[in-house]
């Protein structure tokens, strides 16, 4: 009994310390990380925006927060390719962060990629996979040139094909970029008829 308070003090010291470490190793790679993630999706919309490599991206905020991009052809900001947009929908057991790509009239999608994603290994995780033989992900390149009207799943009568056992992360991906394209559709002022 006359050990509690030594045990008390002993743990708090630890737990002290323990924090204060977490605190201070998170204010040296907390930099570090936020400059790959701003790498990664930069250069996530040069991908999805093909043809911008040699022109000019520019963010266009609401708020005070990045809404969307725009993609230029050219460094003078003329020749617009198309708008990107960050999604992070839930997927089964995390946020699938994935920037997407669309044509200028908000009607196909140029191409999307994952940035990021915890999804459930050997299901939720083919939305990232290779198959033997080819070069892209084969989930995500489904998404490539795809007319809005075209964004269903093959489950629900679509040509995008689902990843088995995994219909919930395919369905997430899928109407994050239904969704979102919706909403810059509206921001922009483009008419219903444009993208249908």
């Amino acid at each position: 009994m006359k050990d509690i308070p030594h045990f008390a003090l002993v743990l708090t010291v630890v737990a002290c310390f323990s924090a204060g470490s977490l605190a201070w190793l998170n204010t040296i790679t907390r930099p570090r990380i936020i400059a790959q993630q701003q790498q990664e999706l930069d250069a996530g919309i040069m991908q999805v925006l093909p043809g911008s490599e040699n022109g000019v991206i520019k963010a266009v905020e609401n708020d005070g927060t990045v809404s969307f991009y725009k993609g230029y052809r050219n460094a003078d900001s003329t020749s617009l390719i198309g708008y990107a947009f960050l999604i992070a929908p839930q997927g089964y057991s995390s946020n699938i962060r994935t920037i997407v790509g669309i044509d200028s009239s908000c009607s196909r999608v140029l191409s999307i990629k994952v940035l990021s994603q915890k999804e459930t290994p050997g299901l939720g995780t083919k939305c990232e996979e290779i198959r033997s033989g080819e070069t892209a992900p084969w989930f995500q390149e489904q998404f490539r040139n795809k007319p809005y009207a075209d964004l269903i799943l093959d489950k629900d009568g679509g040509t995008i094909e689902s990843i088995t056992g995994a219909t919930i992360t395919s369905r997430a991906i899928m109407l994050g970029v239904a969704s979102r394209m919706e909403l810059l559709r509206d921001e922009l002022d483009i008419p219903n008829t444009m993208i249908n």
